[in-house]
């Protein structure tokens, strides 16, 4: 699934092309793709003739504000890509939304079909609309993001950090791929305890978080399955990422093979060295 860089690189590609633009019409090739409203119909009508003014993300949601004040709302779940592209473009047998701006189109594609898209009308708080926005934890790059706030979130849990790092009720965006990088540039086994953390441990895992999701979005992303920006480009985070998916692969640190475990059913990457097992 995307995460905040990946969602984050998409949200800057759409507001370098789409700014401006006037949607025309569209044409939803999905239904079950529209969680707001019912009818893929009403869906397409309410876009009509409004016109891309800003897009935000809020974790790993896309918010694009339109010029009737209503607004879109995207989650790519765990292979929707959007494009922005010329309207010649054979339409693919992954593309479930189409959205016409004259010459170019908006196109949601997704593969697996858990994507969804959502009208908030104007005047309509978007938490009202899309509920999972109402759970969601502060932004890392949010100023009330501080140790404090990390240290008051994981005092409450009794999971294995890693597990409390995916709980997107505490920090919001980071996924799979950022966790395992962030607890290893800390030097916090996945395992250790949430509440158990030490407050040098917390700071150290604080800014590690900040880096590398700074360094993600630096870099576009992570490609290792079908991400794409808006253009099509894939992310180039993937081939510096510390522990990620490189299991029996030398440790850049300390030359220790990265081992891997599972945990809440994900897999997560670690140094055996530079990331010891918690003892109580």
């Amino acid at each position: 699934m995307p995460e905040l860089p990946e969602v984050e690189t998409i949200r800057i590609g759409l507001d370098r092309t789409t700014i401006g633009r006037q949607i025309e019409g569209g044409e939803v090739l999905l239904p079950r793709t529209i969680a707001h409203p019912e009818e893929s119909a009403n869906f397409v009508s309410a876009l009509t003739g409004q016109a891309f003014v800003e897009w935000q993300r809020r974790g790993k949601y896309l918010l694009a504000k339109l010029s009737d004040r209503s607004y879109l709302g995207v989650h790519l779940r765990m292979t929707g890509r959007m494009l922005w592209l010329d309207r010649s473009a054979p339409v693919h047998k992954h593309t479930r939304v189409r959205l016409f701006c004259g010459d170019w189109e908006l196109r949601f594609d997704d593969q697996r079909t858990f994507g969804q898209m959502w009208w908030v009308p104007p005047r309509t708080k978007v938490e009202k609309i899309i509920t999972g926005l109402q759970s969601l934890g502060v932004e890392p790059f949010d100023p009330k993001f501080t140790p404090a706030y990390l240290a008051a979130k994981l005092s409450k849990s009794e999971r294995p950090i890693k597990n409390a790092l995916l709980d997107q009720a505490i920090v919001a965006g980071i996924g799979n791929i950022y966790a395992d990088e962030s607890l290893f540039l800390s030097n916090i086994h996945p395992q250790y305890p949430a509440r158990q953390l030490q407050a040098t441990q917390i700071a150290a895992l604080h800014a590690a978080i900040i880096k590398v999701l700074s360094d993600g979005i630096t870099n576009g992303g992570s490609t290792f399955s079908n991400f794409q920006d808006v253009t099509g480009s894939k992310g180039n985070y993937i081939d510096m990422a510390w522990v990620f998916r490189r299991t029996d692969q030398a440790c850049k640190v300390c030359g220790t093979a990265i081992a891997r475990i599972k945990l809440a059913g994900r897999s997560s990457h670690f140094c055996p060295h530079c990331q010891p097992q918690f003892l109580p």
